[in-house]
């Protein structure tokens, strides 16, 4: 990503033009990664002042980790990781086939089903909170109750209609001959699916990828609907607790915000190539 060309430093060269490139970046910089190297020393530090910021630890230690198992953040972590990791497999397998079925299929009502995705994604959660909780307390036709269970954080995330227009989109600039020539050689629709429209959709995967592994993870609603005992809460309930407890350090919750915080970076860094490659390709298709 280029921020030279926006701010209209492209054309312009010599020593002034350049060192005002540096400063511009070097702010950037600093306003982007100045809290998170905040929170990734603050996290090791012994000794915390919330007035001070150093490059390094006064007194690097581990203890603040240590003492977040304590206070089980291991467990709410572990919690987060299988809530994210079912619910995201879910969520990409749907937003796949409900992509495919609307971009290369033709039935009536499709206009219907759009408008119907686009009006979910416009209704703050607090809105549907309560029909939500009902719903998951007496699941309709089977009549389960999935409050208190990982099953009740993981099937309300299942469905995205972020993730699945972002594929519909994709999906309808896949040329159609390709089907075709495959369907001329014997290939069938779930081989066509398997092998020519997913594989040219990887980099929308990409998309759908980072962006609901971010919003699965930072779920905080839908699990305090859920879990009503603190053993299944999700690192993002557990922050609010570690915070209102005044027993709780500064520099636990700290650390666990910390490993709050990783695993989004790195999905997004696992997902990069891909997801680089979704945002270039649907601005040019656009």
């Amino acid at each position: 990503m280029r921020f030279d060309s926006a701010l209209g430093l492209e054309s312009r060269r010599g020593p002034v033009a350049t060192t005002g490139k540096i400063i511009i970046y070097t702010l950037m910089v600093v306003v982007f990664t100045g809290p998170l190297i905040g929170l990734l020393i603050s996290a090791f530090n012994k000794t915390l002042d919330p007035t001070s910021f150093s490059l390094w630890p006064d007194e690097f230690t581990l203890e603040n980790f240590v003492q977040a198992k304590d206070k089980n953040v291991y467990l709410y972590l572990l919690n987060s990781f299988i809530v994210v990791g079912f619910g995201l497999l879910l969520q990409v397998l749907v937003s796949v086939f409900a992509a495919y079925s609307l971009a290369r299929k033709k039935f009536r009502g499709m206009t219907f089903v759009l408008l119907l995705m686009l009006t979910t994604m416009m209704l703050p959660e607090e809105i549907i909170a309560i029909p939500l909780s009902l719903v998951l307390a007496d699941l309709p036709l089977l009549h389960l109750n999935l409050i208190g269970t990982y099953a009740g954080m993981i099937l309300p995330v299942g469905a995205w209609g972020f993730s699945i227009l972002v594929m519909t989109e994709f999906m309808k600039e896949v040329p159609v001959e390709l089907e075709e020539a495959a369907r001329i050689d014997g290939a069938g629709e779930l081989r066509i699916f398997a092998t020519i429209i997913v594989p040219l959709c990887r980099p929308a995967l990409g998309v759908i990828g980072v962006f609901g592994f971010t919003m699965i993870w930072d779920q905080y609603l839908l699990p305090l609907i859920v879990a009503p005992e603190s053993d299944m809460w999700t690192l993002p309930i557990a922050l609010r607790s570690l915070r209102s407890d005044e027993e709780v350090g500064i520099g636990v919750l700290l650390a666990a915000s910390l490993l709050a915080l990783l695993p989004s970076i790195i999905a997004f860094l696992a997902f990069q190539r891909q997801f680089m490659r979704g945002l270039t390709s649907g601005a040019v298709k656009g």
